[in-house]
Parts: C-alpha cells; sequence; structure tokens
C-alpha cells in the first residue's frame, strides 16, 4: 500500500512541476515587475491551470501526510537500522565501520596493504 501512495505521490509532483512551469508568468513576483496597476486594480479570475496547480498541490499535500503516518505507524525500527549502519542494541560495532569519528585507542590512519 505504501509503494501504491508513493507512485501516486511522485506522479503528483511531476504534474504539479509541469502545470507551474507551463503557466504564463504574470510579474509582480515579491512586488516587482508587473504592470502600472498599482493597488487599485482586482484580481482576475483563476484560470484553469491555476485550478488545476492548487488541485495538484492539495493532493501533494494529503499524499505527503498519509505517506509520514505510515512511515511512522509501520514498524519500531529506524531507517538506518535497515541500512545496517547502527547496529542492534547490546551489539558494538567493529571500530571504523560507524558515523562517529574514532576514539582515542584506535589508529587514525587506516592499515598499510603491505603489512
Amino acid at each position: 500500500m505504501e509503494n501504491i501512495v508513493l507512485i501516486v505521490h511522485l506522479i503528483i509532483s511531476l504534474c504539479l512541476i509541469g502545470v507551474v512551469l507551463i503557466q504564463r508568468s504574470e510579474g509582480g513576483g515579491l512586488g516587482i515587475g508587473g504592470g502600472g496597476g498599482g493597488a487599485m486594480t482586482g484580481r482576475p479570475a483563476i484560470s484553469p491551470l491555476g485550478k488545476l496547480t492548487w488541485l495538484f498541490g492539495i493532493a501533494f499535500v494529503i499524499t505527503s501526510v498519509t505517506l509520514t503516518i505510515m512511515a511512522a505507524s509501520g514498524g519500531d525500527g529506524s531507517v538506518l537500522d535497515a541500512g545496517g549502519l547502527v547496529p542492534p542494541s547490546g551489539e558494538e560495532a567493529p571500530a571504523g565501520t560507524g558515523l562517529l569519528p574514532p576514539t582515542a585507542d584506535t589508529p587514525l590512519t587506516p592499515p598499510r596493504a603491505d603489512d
């Protein structure tokens, strides 16, 4: 089920990117550019591409929240546990394999190949 939601999420994100790129730039981003309309002009009616952008944006947020809820409720382990980066509780990681810097008793250089 999670894979289906993830695939739908990726398709929605690609559609959202495409719809945003297709839209015509109207200037006025951050209050610069645009025409000489000033503050007295009303907002134009929303275009079909604007409605589609809102639709894809809302669907993107919904699938994002759904994926977050599914990830939080599924399994007790961490993502790092599945990748083998963190040893299971109670076990000691071999020297030099963890994400932390080496301790004082481990050498700072790797062993030479001719030894």
